[in-house]
């Protein structure tokens, strides 16, 4: 790889943005592709680029299967890891964060009840003592990110939602029964937000597998961030 190839690909890094080198395997030539700017001496054809544009979306690097208008490319698809940001140090957070690690996310709790958010109840693990919506601001929601509520205090949760839900995160989920979510979305619209934005909450949050442990309802989270994130579930 060309220098200024792989000084590309690490600002992208650095800038959590997908990429993909493609390498002829005829000849070598290399293009890095991050969103629709392209870098290299590979062209790529109209029927390779969307090609590559799949794989990025699904984070499949591999060789491109042969068809029309496709030479042999190998394309190798560098991706930020999904990040996991739970507001709340609580019990059921302890176990997400086991998940998160055995699925490769990168975790980051927020609380700021010092009692929580004790490093030792979280190590090796980012935790921000601020209030939610001042944390949130400055991790820089992308689309690569899940956030989960789970202090069950609307004056945590909510003001981590009103942040949340309008970003381009690729899940909100809410802690809390059908009757404490009810209330939520009426303190929600009241607070501005529209009914698209509160539409992407996923609240009960998680998938419905009889969950009653935290480990359980942990688990039964952590597969519906997963089921979104793969597309298997809106």
């Amino acid at each position: 790889m060309k220098a200024r190839l792989l000084d590309a690909l690490r600002t992208a890094r650095d800038a959590r943005r997908t990429a993909a080198l493609v390498t002829d395997l005829d000849n070598g030539a290399q293009v890095l592709v991050v969103g629709d700017a392209v870098q290299g001496d590979l062209v790529l054809g109209r029927a390779e680029s969307d090609a590559v544009a799949a794989r990025m979306r699904g984070e499949a690097s591999g060789r491109l299967v042969a068809a029309p208008g496709i030479r042999p490319l190998f394309v190798d698809v560098v991706a930020a890891p999904p990040r996991l940001i739970l507001v709340g140090a609580v019990h059921i957070a302890q176990h997400l964060v086991a998940l998160a690690r055995v699925v490769e996310m990168d975790v980051t709790v927020v609380d700021p009840r010092g009692a929580f958010a004790e490093p030792g109840r979280f190590p090796d693990v980012t935790v921000i003592p601020d209030w939610p919506d001042e944390a949130l601001e400055t991790l820089n929601l992308d689309a690569r990110c899940a956030v989960v509520t789970l202090t069950h205090d609307p004056k945590l949760d909510d003001p981590a939602l009103r942040v949340a839900l309008p970003s381009p995160a690729f899940y909100v989920g809410s802690l809390g029964s059908r009757k404490t979510h009810a209330a939520r979305v009426e303190r929600l619209r009241a607070a501005g937000l529209g009914e698209h934005v509160i539409g992407r909450l996923h609240a009960p949050v998680g998938l419905d597998i009889g969950a009653r442990t935290p480990a359980e309802i942990a688990l039964s989270v952590m597969a519906e961030i997963t089921a979104v994130r793969r597309g298997a579930r809106p």
